[in-house]
């Protein structure tokens, strides 16, 4: 079976990060959800996943937030670092394909607290050959768990979606979708924006619901000479991610609510 190497995103943008100063931690990566810092969290998921191998934890000051995090992290074999670059697209092209992170590479953020094991092997069989492969959960599978969860929605004709912070890169053809995110980045957030990146005609057809999001993910990597892939998440909290108060206690609730359903579950 294929070992992927996981990037697990750990930076800090420009600034700080607000609720990391509320919650009086030094970096994002920090913030304890349910008395375990995110990125222990999010580490401790990847490293049960049959399909990782390896984690590379990108950020900045790799070195400190390793002496701020718990001791384990530090100590396991499987799990590296590396310094962030000035954004995310040039800090995942220096690494992605190295004998740091070798492909294939999956990618995700520790702000990504509710992650489990089966949402990732769930997205790397979903990614099949696919170059670059991004997740997305529908809002009717969001909103039928967490009605009053607020996101931020791209209404296409195959529906509404919300990000869910897993990317797969499988091989050097995936440089161009890099390549491309570093001329969007600052769009990110604004996915019909970012759709103009590929040309207009894919803009026009997103903002009058005439195309789906698979095959608008499609065509624009076919435009950058590779296969993209739209996968599908089935678990509501797959795009439920830590940046602001509000999320947080969700997701406090979520694993407490976890907990309690393992604790029934444990036969002893």
């Amino acid at each position: 079976m294929t070992r992927w190497t996981a990037i697990l995103l750990a930076g800090e943008r420009p600034g700080g990060d607000p609720l990391a100063a509320a919650e009086g931690v030094a970096f994002k990566a920090l913030i304890p959800v349910a008395g375990e810092a995110m990125v222990a969290r999010v580490a401790r998921t990847l490293l049960a996943c049959p399909s990782i191998g390896d984690i590379v934890i990108l950020a900045q000051e790799p070195e400190r937030l390793l002496a701020l995090s718990p001791e384990w992290i530090g100590r396991d074999p499987r799990i590296r670092t590396a310094v962030a670059a000035s954004g995310i697209s040039a800090s995942l092209a220096a690494v992605a394909g190295s004998d740091v992170a070798p492909w294939p590479v999956l990618v995700t953020t520790a702000d990504h607290p509710l992650l489990t094991a089966e949402m990732v092997e769930h997205f790397i069989a979903g990614a099949g050959d696919a170059d670059v492969a991004v997740a997305m959960a529908e809002r009717g599978t969001v909103l039928a768990a967490y009605p009053d969860n607020r996101r931020t929605w791209l209404k296409l004709r195959d529906g509404a979606w919300s990000g869910a912070n897993l990317f797969a890169l499988q091989g050097a053809t995936a440089h161009g979708a890099l390549a491309a995110w570093a001329a969007v980045e600052q769009d990110r957030k604004k996915a019909l924006r970012l759709l103009v990146h590929f040309g207009p005609w894919l803009a026009v057809r997103a903002l009058t619901r005439t195309i789906g999001l698979h095959d608008a993910i499609a065509r624009a990597g076919r435009r950058l000479g590779l296969s993209a892939r739209l996968v599908a998440m089935p678990q509501a909290e797959a795009a439920i991610d830590v940046d602001k108060p509000a999320d947080l206690a969700l997701a406090t609730r979520i694993l407490a609510a976890r907990a309690v359903q393992a604790g029934r579950a444990d036969p002893s």
